[in-house]
């Protein structure tokens, strides 16, 4: 087989629980469940580091934010660093990448590796939105005002780039979507979608979070904490009992969030339509996912950053036919940082030692390997009272159990602010509690377990040469003790 082209496409806070080819009881996505119908889904594919800028350093470059140095989004990424586009562009691939960067911008920070790019300009507009593309004399970016609307505008530009590129070189088009990130602004051939519809609530919209961790019931992401004017698009009716308004609020919400994804489910059907027309859908790998996941409501929350399953979780679709198993699925653990050695692997480049991720191309081909890890490692570096006032923590997570470590400390991160504050720990039992509503780190029956997490924990930061948080660990000691 001749070396097959990638078409990578990827949205913003995407959560899985809103595609229908995962089950959502709320949204229905065609043209994503035909990527998986004719191809693979991954059920436990995760993000090393729940925040935009973060997670796609580490899709980019194979390796984890402490080693990358994208630890928050005020820590750029360093546009010399090594990256699967550099490695495919040097192997003779057509390289593209539009949309949403968020990397940072500026002659340290623009895009590299790309034949061509034009991307917004941190997280950009949903209309008539300003985009940044390379001057021709190679002296940084020239701004580019466009009329229209940013879903349509990006896939405008990326079927335009394959128009235009050699028909005889393998091509990797990254198509990065802003959509569906807040502030949730819906073009106007969806803007009425679902208005004579009640969109289900989550069964974990009223948790109270009692007994989980102090730092987590002080966070400020809650359905109440957002904006009426700038995220609703309305005043909160008068009179309304809290229970009543939080469901007020919910459906203002969550009808927003899924009417921007609709534009989204068009567009990428509009990229599958093309590769069918020309001809290269057998040897074109499609890959959608998200940069990471999304509370839709689920413990009365909105945005992401948490190690909880709704923030952690990536939707994965990927087809290529003759590789891929059509309609199949797959339970294999899988990480952000392994998508760069799978586009490299399945290209026949050479993967350096320095990526930290793994190829997940015996996964996608249905032949997971006896040694596939069971276990993967998660670290949110940013803390304090501007970022949602959600804390610095680490964990671990098995296909059965999860272990939280709140260390409450902004290590002096850029775009980390706030007191340092006792360290805290959650333990979740995901086979007895999916929705993860029962902390169970001081019930003695799980002592023996959590220990063995602690282990697999140090051993996960000693592998990734990470570093433990000295007062977690010890209050970690002191509640197993």
């Amino acid at each position: 087989m001749k070396q097959p082209n990638i078409l990578f496409i990827m949205s913003d806070d995407h959560a899985a629980h809103a595609i229908s080819a995962y089950g959502s009881s709320i949204n229905e996505t065609p043209n994503l469940d035909r990527i998986a119908a004719d191809g693979m889904r991954l059920n436990a594919c995760f993000c090393t580091n729940s925040i935009c800028t973060p997670s796609r350093a580490s899709i980019l470059t194979g390796t984890y934010s402490h080693v990358n140095g994208v630890t928050t989004l005020d820590t750029h990424m360093d546009n010399t660093l090594d990256t699967f586009p550099k490695r495919l562009q040097a192997a003779g691939y057509q390289t593209a990448v539009f949309g949403k960067w968020h990397l940072g911008h500026g002659p340290e920070h623009d895009p590299t590796g790309f034949d061509q790019w034009r991307v917004l300009p941190g997280q950009g507009h949903y209309h008539n939105p300003v985009m940044l593309e390379p001057r021709n004399d190679d002296r940084g970016h020239e701004v580019i005002e466009r009329g229209g609307y940013v879903t349509d505008l990006i896939t405008d530009d990326s079927l335009r780039w394959l128009d235009m590129r050699d028909p005889d070189r393998p091509f990797a088009l990254m198509c990065h979507h802003k959509a569906p990130h807040r502030t949730w602004e819906p073009s106007s051939k969806h803007f009425t979608l679902y208005d004579d519809v009640d969109i289900p609530e989550p069964r974990t919209l009223m948790d109270d979070h009692e007994g989980r961790a102090d730092v987590v019931k002080a966070m400020e992401m809650r359905i109440l904490d957002l904006d009426p004017i700038i995220d609703l698009k309305a005043l909160v009716p008068p009179g309304l009992s809290e229970r009543d308004e939080i469901s007020w609020r919910y459906q203002r919400y969550i009808k927003d969030y899924l009417r921007v994804i609709a534009s989204i489910d068009d567009n990428v059907g509009r990229m599958l339509d093309w590769l069918d027309d020309n001809g290269l859908a057998d040897n074109t790998l499609v890959v959608y996912t998200s940069d990471q996941g999304f509370f839709l409501g689920d413990h009365g929350w909105f945005d992401k950053r948490l190690m909880y399953e709704e923030s952690l979780a990536m939707p994965f679709l990927a087809r290529l036919p003759g590789v891929i198993p059509a309609g199949s699925t797959s339970d294999a653990m899988a990480v952000n940082v392994d998508f760069a050695p799978t586009f490299l692997d399945l290209a026949g480049v050479d993967v350096p030692s320095e990526m930290q991720g793994r190829s997940l191309l015996p996964v996608l081909s249905d032949a997971e390997p006896d040694d596939w890890p069971e276990s993967m490692y998660y670290r949110y570096w940013m803390h304090g009272d501007w970022a949602h006032n959600v804390p610095a923590h680490y964990g671990v997570r098995t296909k059965t159990h999860k272990l939280i470590g709140y260390y409450n400390d902004p290590l002096g991160q850029a775009g980390a602010e706030g007191p340092v504050q006792p360290p805290e720990w959650e333990l979740f039992d995901l086979v007895a509690d999916p929705a993860e509503m029962r902390n169970v780190i001081t019930d003695p029956a799980y002592g023996a377990l959590a220990r063995e997490l602690q282990i697999e924990l140090r051993r996960l930061q000693t592998e990734l040469g990470d570093e433990p948080h000295a007062n977690a660990d010890a209050e970690l000691d002191r509640l197993l003790a």
